[in-house]
């Protein structure tokens, strides 16, 4: 994945995450059920944390290229 499109879905999801937690406060607040607010939440974060692994992964594999390619 490109690098300025691996770092636009990562703000994407921590905006989407913000939202929801806002959200859910909201809920609260009311007396709402918010368990599918909730649901989403830990969706979205399970997503973003996917993602920052394997973007650093893969940092770490072209790391490992281009070493190997220099020596």
């Amino acid at each position: 994945m490109c690098d300025d499109a691996w770092k636009s879905r990562i703000d994407d999801l921590r905006r989407q995450l913000a939202e929801l937690g806002s959200t859910i406060r909201r809920l609260d607040q009311s007396g709402l059920d918010n368990a599918t607010a909730q649901l989403l939440l830990s969706r979205k974060r399970a997503a973003l944390e996917d993602l920052m692994k394997r973007g650093r992964s893969d940092a770490v594999r072209s790391a490992e290229m281009v070493r190997s390619q220099r020596g």
